[in-house]
């Protein structure tokens, strides 16, 4: 009698378990919605958990590396294009086309919020390497990026979603100030004295990073469960949300990888470029949200939840794909030993 085998999931199409555990998060929300003395207290903790989230950032970002990676500033300043100039211009009409008929005014500004979130770090480290392009090039890519994004992504919600969207107001800049930006440099000046503690336990500070975004979500679905906001999500406007966010990273893939060779990049620049310019950053958007659209978060964080799963399975194929043709194209070593792989690092979401 043969075997009964277990059924697999393709290799190809990676589901994030940390996506199951946000799904999880969101459930235990909808369940079990914090409210009254509950929420305060976890309202606060979600907001020191934010800080130290930020001061971790800044404390394990290399400002040395990030110096040294000017070099290729053709790179990352076309990386920093696709994700802060022709992202939110995408998310933009988008946005403004599909509302209301089709998406209500929450969730239009949660998939503009979308588009105005930095780059990834890990995943576009992944990926680039996967791909066999310049990883360098992808470390200092996303980096700028996360940097820039402290910056760069309050102000454009400031000027793109204004005080309707998200309640985004100078009050909201003062929270991102004080609760984002203070501990990222806070981090930074310390980095010397705790750098090389935080590179010593890597391993327990992802715990801490995933574990302080899980907060932040189980308090804002809380909040969204509360006031009542989830009866706005329909399965069709699932559905239309899903094939518009399916369409945007096809055209960001699109765009960063033909527009980098118009650009004169070679094959490795262009990976970077493509994984670094079409991918935002859950760790960084999530945070964000909380602090910008108050109890509408919930709302506007589903586009930036399903667009990261999204991401990650297409790009996983893509990185995959083109790191099989790489191989193929380079001629076999003339004393006929292996050559050793290069260790490829886990596609992560954050």
């Amino acid at each position: 009698m043969s075997r009964r085998r277990t059924p697999k999931l393709p290799s190809w199409l990676p589901i994030d378990p940390y996506i199951l555990a946000l799904l999880a998060t969101v459930l235990l929300a909808a369940l079990l919605p914090a409210s009254g003395t509950a929420a305060q207290v976890a309202g606060g903790a979600s907001t020191g958990a934010v800080a130290l989230l930020f001061f971790l950032y800044g404390a394990r970002l290399s400002t040395r590396e990030a110096l040294d990676g000017l070099r290729h500033w053709r790179l990352h300043l076309t990386v920093l294009t696709a994700t802060f100039v022709v992202f939110p211009l995408l998310g933009l009409a988008a946005s403004h086309g599909l509302q209301p008929l089709v998406l209500t005014s929450e969730l239009a500004a949660g998939l503009l919020f979308l588009c105005l979130v930095p780059s990834t770090i890990q995943s576009s480290i992944a990926f680039t390497s996967m791909a066999r392009g310049n990883v360098p090039a992808a470390i200092c890519a996303g980096s700028f990026s996360s940097l820039a994004g402290i910056v760069l992504t309050p102000l454009l919600a400031a000027l793109l979603l204004g005080g309707g969207a998200g309640g985004f107001s100078a009050d909201s800049l003062l929270k991102i100030v004080l609760q984002l930006a203070a501990p990222f440099l806070a981090g930074q000046l310390l980095r010397r004295w705790v750098g090389g503690l935080l590179a010593r336990h890597k391993q327990a500070l992802g715990f801490v990073d995933r574990g302080s975004i899980l907060l932040v979500v189980y308090t804002a679905f809380s909040e969204g469960m509360v006031q009542g906001v989830w009866h706005q999500v329909t399965p069709a406007r699932l559905g239309a949300l899903l094939a518009v966010e399916a369409l945007l990273l096809a055209a960001m893939l699109t765009l960063t990888w033909f527009g980098a060779k118009r650009l004169g990049f070679g094959r490795g620049d262009r990976i970077a470029v493509q994984f670094a310019g079409s991918k935002k950053s859950l760790a960084a958007g999530l945070p964000m949200a909380a602090v910008l659209f108050g109890a509408q978060a919930s709302l506007a964080a589903l586009p930036l939840m399903l667009f990261h799963q999204m991401q990650l399975m297409v790009c996983a194929v893509i990185a995959k794909r083109r790191g099989s043709d790489a191989q193929a194209s380079e001629p076999p070593a003339s004393t006929g030993a292996r050559t050793p792989g290069r260790r490829v690092p886990e596609p992560t979401g954050v």
